[in-house]
C-alpha cells in the first residue's frame, strides 16, 4: 500500500520528520499538513464506495464459482481465484481508511502483515488477468469451445496453475513484509515502507520498477498481444455473423480499455516517484504536494478495477448470467412454497430473462461453456 504520501524520498538516512522534505541545500522544509486533510477525507470516501461495491460482486463470484460443476475451464478457476484475491484485496481498505484519518494504532505486526496482504493480493490479480487472455486464446486457437467435460487431471492442473501465480504474487510481496514499519512522528504513527540505511536510493528504486513492471507491463503485453490474436481470429472466422463478431470484439476491447484507464495513471506515478528517488527530481515543495495528491488518486482509481473484474470477466458471460437467474427462481420458488405453506398469500412469479435468451435456456445447466463467452 502506498501510503507514503507524507514520506520523504530524499530522506537518505530515514531519521527525519517524516512529514518534512530536504531539498538540496537541506534547510527548507515543506508542510504536508494539507496533504494529510485531503487524504483523511478523499480516501475513506472512495474506499467505503470501493468495498461495498467490490464485496457485493465479487462475493457473488465466489459463491456461484463454488459448486465444483461451475468450473469447468482454466478460466474459471482464474475468475474464481481473483475474485478471491479480490476479496481479500478490498478487506484491507478498512485499515487504510483508519490509518489516513487516525494514524496507525494496531502495531508492527498488523502493519507488516496487512501491506503483505495488500500488496500480495493486488500483483495475484494482475496476473490471473494475464493468465484469463491466455486461456481464452489458447481455447480459441485449439477450438475447445463445446468440448466435453473436464478430467480429473486438468482440474489438478489448473490447481497447480492457480497456486503458482498465488506462490509468486506472495514472493514479491516479502518486501512489503521486511521494510513496512510504523513511523511515529509528531503528528501521528503511520505504517510506511522504511528502507534501512544501507540501501542506496537505486536499490530502492528498483524495488518499485519491478512492481510496475510486474503488476502493470508484463500482464498489459500479454492481454494486448492475446486479446489482439483473438480479435484476428474472431474476424477471420467463417460462419459466425457479423453482428456477433463485433459483439465479440468490443468485448476484448472494453476489458484491454479498463484495465489500461484503471492501471495506466497509477504506474505513471510510480515510475517518476522511482525516478524522484534515483535522480532527485522534484525540488519543489508544490510539486512534492502534487505528486503525493496524486499518488492517492491514481491509487484509488486502481483500486476501482476489483469491482469492475466481476462484471468484465463473470457477468459478461451468458452461462454465469443465467445461472445467477436460475438460481433467483429456485429461491423464490421455494420462497413462495412456504409462504403458501404458513398461510400466508401465493406471490406472483416474474420470469426473468435476458435479451436473446431462448426458453431452452433453463436446460443449460450441464453445458461445458467458459463464463467468458467470446
Amino acid at each position: 500500500m502506498d501510503e507514503n504520501y507524507d514520506h520523504d524520498y530524499h530522506d537518505f538516512d530515514n531519521s527525519s520528520d517524516n512529514d518534512s522534505y530536504d531539498y538540496s541545500d537541506y534547510h527548507s522544509l515543506c508542510d504536508k499538513e494539507a496533504v494529510r486533510s485531503f487524504a483523511s477525507l478523499f480516501l475513506p470516501a472512495i474506499y467505503a464506495v470501493v468495498l461495498v461495491v467490490g464485496l457485493a460482486g465479487n462475493a457473488l463470484v465466489v459463491v456461484v464459482y463454488a459448486s465444483p460443476r461451475r468450473m469447468r475451464t482454466l478460466t474459471d478457476a482464474c475468475i474464481f481465484n481473483l475474485a478471491g484475491c479480490d476479496l481479500i484485496l478490498l478487506l484491507t481498505l478498512p485499515f487504510w481508511a483508519a490509518d489516513a484519518v487516525h494514524g496507525w494504532r494496531l502495531g508492527v505486526a498488523a502493519c507488516k502483515i496487512i501491506s503483505f496482504l495488500y500488496g500480495t493480493n493486488f500483483t495475484c490479480g494482475m496476473f490471473l488477468l494475464a493468465y484469463i487472455s491466455i486461456d481464452r486464446y489458447c481455447a480459441l486457437a485449439r477450438s475447445t469451445v463445446g468440448r466435453p467435460g473436464t478430467a480429473a487431471h486438468d482440474r489438478r492442473r489448473w490447481l497447480l496453475m492457480c497456486m503458482a501465480v498465488w506462490v509468486t504474487a506472495s514472493f514479491l510481496g516479502v518486501p512489503d513484509l521486511v521494510f513496512y514499519h510504523v513511523k511515529h512522528t509528531s503528528h501521528r504513527p503511520g505504517c510506511m515502507a522504511i528502507y534501512p540505511n544501507w540501501m542506496a536510493r537505486p536499490a530502492k528504486a528498483a524495488l518499485e520498477l519491478l512492481e510496475v513492471t510486474l503488476s502493470f507491463l508484463l500482464p498489459f503485453l500479454v492481454m494486448v498481444v492475446c486479446y489482439t490474436r483473438l480479435g484476428l481470429v474472431l474476424s477471420r472466422a467463417a460462419g459466425v455473423r457479423r453482428e456477433r463478431k463485433w459483439r465479440a470484439l468490443r468485448v476484448l476491447l472494453a476489458v484491454v480499455a479498463v484495465f489500461l484507464l484503471t492501471q495506466l495513471p497509477y504506474n505513471i506515478v510510480k515510475l517518476i516517484r522511482a525516478l524522484d528517488i534515483i535522480y532527485m527530481l522534484v525540488t519543489d515543495c508544490e510539486l512534492s504536494k502534487n505528486l503525493d495528491r496524486a499518488i492517492q488518486v491514481t491509487e484509488s482509481l486502481a483500486l476501482t478495477h476489483a469491482c469492475i473484474n466481476p462484471i468484465l470477466y463473470a457477468f459478461i458471460g451468458s452461462s454465469f448470467r443465467g445461472h445467477v437467474l436460475r438460481v433467483a427462481k429456485r429461491l423464490g420458488q421455494r420462497l413462495g412454497r412456504h409462504r403458501q405453506l404458513v398461510g400466508q398469500e401465493p406471490t406472483v412469479e416474474i420470469a426473468l430473462r435476458t435479451p436473446g435468451h431462448t426458453h431452452s435456456q433453463s436446460t443449460s445447466e450441464d453445458k461445458d461453456t467458459s463464463t467468458f463467452t467470446i
